[in-house]
């Protein structure tokens, strides 16, 4: 089932996320949930408080070759146990602040670990893309979004620009 994505600002956006303490039924489903959601905006990962849910929960797939076959990934509870000094540069999006986008500088490889949707405990080194989204997605869980990331002047523009769309959303829901 696809989920409403919440736009910046939002103070649901800026919390950080509870960490999940058991695996149910009702957490798989929002992971599936929450790929399906991912994958219709489009978009390469997306965090849980992004639908609305405080959880330390991440859904991600880097794979954009159509040639190649999807690698979605859910991350409970994630956590970066390290990062490279040497640093890599990408002009990062974001599901909740749709069409702005700004070059952010992060670790260009990062070691993670997680626990899986079976409850296994997961560790594996990204880079290039891959490390680049699940740190995005693990600010998402510390409340921290991309654009807090860049410069005042760039992140205030931006804020200015999602505040607009906003009001322009719910002012067509209104009409509808």
């Amino acid at each position: 089932m696809k989920r409403p994505i919440l736009l910046h600002p939002d103070p649901r956006l800026k919390k950080v996320c509870d960490p999940v303490a058991d695996l149910s039924d009702d957490l798989r489903a929002l992971a599936d949930d929450m790929l399906e959601t991912m994958y219709d905006a489009p978009g390469i990962g997306l965090a849980a408080p992004q639908v609305g849910v405080n959880a330390r929960l991440l859904v991600m797939d880097c794979v954009k070759d159509e040639e190649e076959a999807p690698r979605p990934l859910v991350m409970f509870n994630p956590e970066i146990v390290a990062a490279s000094d040497e640093t890599s540069v990408y002009e990062e999006g974001c599901l909740s602040i749709p069409e702005q986008y700004a070059d952010v500088t992060r670790p260009a490889e990062v070691t993670v670990r997680w626990m899986d949707r079976d409850g296994n405990a997961v560790q594996e080194d990204m880079a290039g893309l891959w490390a680049t989204c699940v740190q995005h997605e693990v600010d998402h869980l510390d409340g921290t979004l991309f654009i807090d990331r860049i410069g005042p002047m760039k992140r205030q523009m931006i804020t200015r620009r999602m505040v607009k769309l906003k009001r322009e959303r719910a002012k067509e829901r209104a009409r509808a």
